[in-house]
């Protein structure tokens, strides 16, 4: 360092910073000089950008975010498959074979989901568990937060009974205390030692109270090496893919087929992702509907680049005499972009805000529609999202009025450059109308399709009656259930203190209950004996019924007669069958009288033809395992009847309001014991609606987008037409002093906005037709109409075409009030 001389701390910022910052703040003042564009320009991005990110948080928490378990990439479902059908849980025999022979799995866990009924500590209620492999979390790599795991020793058939219980039964029934290990939970009437507390948080698949070992209360019909028993997770070997670990199950699946023909006849073994069993069907559509919300911001970014194109046309003078001051073209082009990319990122920050209020208001809307639900927020992830969107978007719409703001010669932007916009610049403004209104009416197409569908479902006959009917599930007591024969009068006795509430009509029990999700399918045969293999048998839903069943869910009988009271256990089996069964196995004749084999059940009298009922969906006509067979659920044999019963479902219809009634039934509940919690209350009305949530989610999500892409479009129409109109004053000045009429003024006006929403209009009907054919996640919400359904289309055009020229109404009439003197004058 030269003697003297002083050391510099900082140095001189390079030319390029200083100048950026130069413009930053020449954009500042600039768009403070214009509040009316600001903020207009500030709205329209904040809603463009926040309805992205509140769709970008959506996807990332259901789809995108890791799960929560650690390496979750190598956490795996098996499921048994057989020819036409790929989602069979495995049977426990099955299991333990593929857990001793199977070599590409580090842990490898059956699961039974459980409800259980907790009579101490405290008062009775009922929590959610799972009887599961002293593997389960070890496989999950999850540890207890206190206390140990559940061991080999516990999971034998004779063992102890133990209990991990959740954070939130610890807190609530054992005091939060580390001294609780070791004390007692009562749990379907039998005492637990507590030995571990799950981590705070934890969820499989959902919230879970309890996890007990699997084979102590392991029913005995899950010996029986042809049901369908256990959930089945797995945790592969680093290194080894799923399809390695599939042919290697498929393999030893072979081996049982031999070993166990009657069976395992033709089963084989499929090994899904763990993220893709919790996600499901619903990772297609949202992805869809993340790019229909692109397409709103794209909207947006057309009509801002509008806005910019308009202010540049604004501002020629201004660039003019930069220009001829020495301002070269690509620092006029950084100008125009940095006051974009401020622009956006200001609409970013506010569009935080807009996806915060919107991602409210969607979970309020479809409460527990989706899964992971507690995922979805805005998360950094969504922030970054959300910054670089509104960069991008910034340079999207910018780019353009920066382009043709250096292109302005130097000496025609001084002479010219207020006098009026040239018919190129009216040019790009109407493109990109043309392009809003193409990318409006794909959204406005796919909403009207979905709401198509959801009409057709409406119209659907379902099979039953599901206005005035409830179901609710009960824990009878313990001191009830001792028996069979004393679960069996208890039920009896329940369904009878409930039939005698003022205002009930019918009130029964079921296994299942329609479009509640739940299976139940097992094979049969015609006849009165097994006459091929259990696999290759033609299978159906079992209805385990009482007697008033049908007539409480307003099932038609078609012929013979339903259940009496007398159908009891060591009576005459007897079974009712649907009408799809009947026609299937019986065309042409009356199947009473006739004889049918139910596996695991017996050989039973067919007494009765009942109507169908659309079990899966009211989407569903029976396309898998439509045939259904209804049995007296007091013929269940003896050793069935503890783990079945405690199963069973009440359905009650009635005239009263469910604020009347639940009370009622809650009541007649207690009057046997107090400690006897009814739960899963629910309307079959909300299980109709809930059946629609794979439609009622993209509708919702759409239909808001797309009103919000008309919304854009019917502005940016308005604003591209009146700015052309103000611009072609002395034009319209000449025309009128050449003899042209007020009438002819407002109709040039309204047929040139015609003319873009018209080409927009066709252009997205192609778009339309193309995106529904080539997008299966969207088509396979639709039902009942057609992908490409004329009636929507064109309801579409036509209300898109009324709602453009009603945007160009007041611009045509200022237009036709014009003075032409007074025009030619200024001019």
């Amino acid at each position: 360092m030269p003697s003297g001389s002083t050391p510099k701390l900082f140095a001189a910022p390079p030319a390029f910073a200083e100048g950026l910052f130069q413009d930053i703040g020449y954009s500042l003042r600039s768009l403070a000089r214009s509040p009316g564009f600001t903020i207009v320009t500030l709205l329209t991005l904040a809603l463009g950008i926040g309805a992205n990110s509140a769709m970008f948080s959506v996807v990332h928490g259901v789809v995108l975010a890791s799960l929560p378990y650690p390496d979750a990439n190598r956490l795996v479902f098996l499921w048994q498959t057989r020819p036409g059908v790929s989602e069979i849980d495995p049977s426990e025999p099955n299991f333990e074979d593929w857990q001793s022979n199977s070599r590409s799995f580090e842990n490898m866990s059956g699961v039974v989901f459980h409800n259980f009924n907790l009579s101490a500590p405290g008062s009775a209620g009922h929590l959610l568990g799972i009887r599961g492999s002293s593997t389960f979390l070890s496989a999950l790599k999850i540890a207890p937060a206190l206390g140990r795991d559940l061991t080999s020793s516990d999971d034998q058939p004779n063992a102890s009974p133990v209990a991990l219980v959740s954070d939130r039964v610890w807190r609530e029934r054992l005091g939060g205390n580390p001294q609780a290990l070791g004390s007692a939970l009562v749990l379907d009437g039998r005492t637990y030692t507590v030995v571990g507390v799950l981590p705070p948080r934890f969820r499989f698949f959902e919230d879970t109270d309890v996890i007990t070992a699997l084979r102590p209360q392991m029913p005995a019909l899950y010996a029986d090496r042809s049901v369908d028993a256990l959930a089945v997770v797995a945790r592969l070997k680093p290194g080894v893919a799923a399809s390695q670990a599939e042919s290697e199950l498929n393999s030893i699946q072979q081996e049982l087929d031999r070993s166990y023909p009657d069976a395992d006849h033709g089963m084989g073994v499929a090994v899904w992702s763990f993220k893709k069993m919790m996600v499901g069907d619903v990772e297609g559509a949202l992805f869809v509907l993340f790019g229909a919300v692109t397409l709103v911001l794209l909207i947006a970014c057309a009509n801002v680049a509008n806005l910019l194109l308009v202010r540049a046309k604004m501002r020629e003078r201004e660039f003019g005499v930069r220009a001829a001051l020495g301002a070269s073209r690509a620092r006029m082009v950084r100008q125009v972009l940095t006051e974009s990319v401020l622009l956006a990122s200001a609409g970013g920050a506010l569009g935080i805000a807009v996806a915060a209020a919107a991602l409210h208001l969607l979970l309020a809307a479809i409460p527990g529609t989706l899964p992971r639900e507690e995922n979805i927020a805005l998360h950094w992830p969504v922030l970054a999202f959300t910054l670089l969107t509104a960069i991008a978007v910034g340079i999207l719409f910018g780019v353009v009025p920066a382009l043709r703001s250096a292109r302005a010669g130097v000496q025609s932007a001084l002479q010219h450059g207020a006098r009026g916009a040239t018919g190129s610049s009216r040019g790009v403004l109407s493109q990109f109308v043309v392009l809003q209104f193409a990318l409006t009416l794909v959204l406005l197409a796919g909403a009207g399709l979905l709401l198509r569908s959801i009409q057709q479902l409406w119209r659907v006959n379902p099979g039953f009656e599901a206005r005035q009917l409830i179901s609710f599930r009960v824990e009878l007591a313990p001191s009830n259930t001792g028996t069979p024969k004393e679960t069996r009068t208890a039920y009896q006795q329940l369904l009878e203190r409930i039939r005698n509430i003022p205002g009930v009509e019918a009130a029964d029990l079921s296994n299942l209950v329609p479009l509640s999700g739940g299976d139940n399918s097992g094979p049969f045969w015609i006849g009165a004996s097994q006459s091929t293999s259990l696999p290759d048998a033609p299978h159906a839903l079992y209805f385990w019924t009482g007697p008033d069943y049908l007539r409480t869910m307003g099932i038609p009988l078609l012929r013979g007669r339903f259940f009496s009271p007398a159908d009891q256990l060591g009576t005459s089996k007897v079974v009712v069958i649907d009408q799809i069964l009947a026609n299937t196995f019986f065309p042409g004749e009356d199947p009473a009288g006739k004889t049918l084999t139910v596996a695991h059940w017996g050989t039973a009298r067919i007494v009765g033809v009942a109507g169908h009922v659309r079990y899966w969906g009211l989407d569903d006509a029976g396309t898998y395992n439509p045939r259904q067979i209804y049995i007296p659920a007091y013929q269940l044999p003896d050793f069935m009847v503890s783990d079945f019963f405690r199963n069973l479902t009440i359905l009650v219809r009635s005239t009263l309001p469910s604020s009347t009634l639940i009370p009622a039934i809650r009541n007649a509940v207690y009057a046997s014991a107090p400690n006897q919690p009814v739960y899963d209350i629910k309307t079959i009305e909300d299980l109709e609606r809930e059946s629609m949530a794979s439609r009622r989610l993209p509708i919702l999500i759409l239909g808001v987008f797309a009103g919000l892409a008309l919304l854009l479009a019917s502005v940016g129409i308005y604003g591209v037409v009146s700015y052309s109109a103000a611009q072609r004053i002395r034009e319209i000045g000449i025309r009128m002093a050449l003899g042209a009429g007020r009438d002819d003024v407002f109709r040039m006006v309204l047929v040139q906005g015609f003319r873009m929403a018209a080409i927009g209009i066709g252009i997205g009907v192609s778009a339309a037709l193309i995106l529904t054919r080539v997008l299966p996640s969207f088509s396979h919400l639709l039902y009942g109409v057609a992908k490409s359904d004329p009636l929507t289309l064109a309801a579409v055009s036509a209300g898109m075409t009324v709602i453009a020229l009603a945007a160009c109404y007041l611009p045509a009439r200022r237009a036709m009030r014009t003075d032409p003197m007074a025009s030619l004058r200024c001019e």
